[in-house]
């Protein structure tokens, strides 16, 4: 493919030919496919932009790792809302406060934009079957973007993983297996699956490819806002292929001339699930250090940043350092109150992955003055997670279907 130069390892920063099926470097290390920007730039323009008719992620296809728009899923992907919500802003004492809600993607999940590049990238390459390892979301949005054009899916989960997710990937028609493990027990499966049945493997942290696909969303934040991005953007994170996703979207638009500035990044940890925030901090003290990421041990009630082991974790903490930005962590108790103020304030209703990003808001407030602008992805639906969500809330009070009873309850 002419516009792929090839890819980057982001470990040992060995820079290798492009084959179109790989997932590692010869190290173990993750691979960054890197494009051609100088021959990108001659028809991905602004102007080429304005005159796009799709209001899609598929708009970015110049920047993308696919030859055509052929084999893509028959679902409308991404460009999802930015709103600005001045009475969260004022909630949480921020500055200009904006939610870019990802929850409006087909399987109401951020993960739909690396689900379908993925399954395009492997339709177009000839794969016949592809599989993932998910706490619900990647599953999920994989399971329904195979769903569009009736393409195999196996989905490896951790027991543990919620009912209300298992269920709307198997609705969607994918063989699904749940594991007496945790997530990475599920990641380690589809990898050894991968290499003994020849699936394609759709793995965020393994497949390179996933990222390309997460991109797209740091690309429609660069248009949303004017070509002007915000000054902090705030991300929840379990893997970390999601902040470096974005980072790498905004990195995109710099080289292609389209923007001038980018934004902080920020990511936001459950204080259960801290690795690479663990791995920033000693990386800010030490910049010359290589990145170390270290397994904790995962706890945290927002599933989908659960992970013990950061799959992307040193793209993710290379993305704070580039960026300028920094790590916060918060409490499951904060997360848990995030999704009330959220849904309360903006209309926006997440689950608590997505309402981890406002309750870092909340947490570094101070630091953004009123005249900087700051967003939160909320990246997926609080319909995914009901029992997490009625956490927030008590119960309704309970009375006799009569006037006088509800008189006397609103005294």
């Amino acid at each position: 493919m002419k516009k792929i130069l090839g890819y980057r390892c982001l470990d040992c920063g060995k820079e290798i030919k492009y084959e179109p099926l790989r997932y590692l470097c010869d190290c173990g290390g993750n691979l960054d496919v890197v494009y051609d920007y100088a021959a990108i730039k001659k028809t991905l323009t602004r102007r080429s932009l304005e005159s796009n008719y799709r209001l899609d992620h598929w708009r970015y296809l110049d920047v993308l790792p696919l030859a055509n728009l052929d084999k893509i899923p028959n679902l409308q992907v991404g460009w999802t809302p930015v709103y600005k919500t001045p009475r969260l802003a004022k909630a949480l004492g921020a500055g200009q406060v904006f939610i870019k809600d990802d929850s409006r993607n087909p399987s109401a999940s951020f993960k739909d934009r690396a689900s379908s590049v993925a399954l395009a990238y492997a339709r177009e390459n000839g794969v016949k079957k592809i599989v993932a390892a998910s706490t619900g979301n990647a599953g999920a949005a994989l399971a329904c973007m195979a769903a569009s054009v009736g393409f195999p899916c196996v989905i490896i989960v951790p027991k543990s993983a919620p009912k209300a997710k298992i269920a709307q990937l198997m609705n969607f028609g994918a063989t699904v297996i749940a594991v007496d493990g945790m997530y990475d027990d599920a990641y380690d499966l589809s990898v050894k699956a991968t290499q003994q049945f020849g699936w394609y493997n759709r793995n965020t942290g393994y497949n390179p490819i996933t990222r390309e696909g997460k991109k797209t969303c740091g690309h429609e934040i660069c248009e949303q806002f004017g070509w002007t991005p915000p000054d902090y953007v705030l991300v929840s994170v379990g893997d970390g292929n999601i902040i470096s996703g974005i980072w790498k979207g905004f990195k995109d638009m710099k080289a292609l001339g389209l923007v001038d500035k980018l934004p902080k990044m920020v990511a936001v940890q459950s204080e259960k699930s801290n690795a690479v925030s663990l791995a920033y901090a000693t990386a800010a003290k030490n910049p010359s250090s290589k990145i170390e990421i270290m397994p904790v041990h995962a706890s945290t009630i927002a599933d989908s940043i659960s992970v013990d082991m950061p799959r992307d974790g040193i793209a993710a903490v290379r993305a704070l350092i580039e960026s300028g930005g920094f790590a916060v962590e918060v409490a499951d108790e904060e997360i848990i109150a995030a999704i009330s103020v959220c849904a309360r304030e903006t209309g926006v209703f997440p689950e608590p992955a997505g309402a981890a990003s406002v309750a870092g808001l909340k947490k570094i407030a101070f630091r953004i003055k009123d005249s900087e602008t700051a967003l939160c992805v909320v990246t997926g639906s609080g319909l995914k997670d009901i029992a997490a969500a009625s956490k927030s809330v008590g119960e309704p009070p309970v009375i006799a279907p009569t006037v006088d009873a509800l008189s006397k309850l609103l005294q």
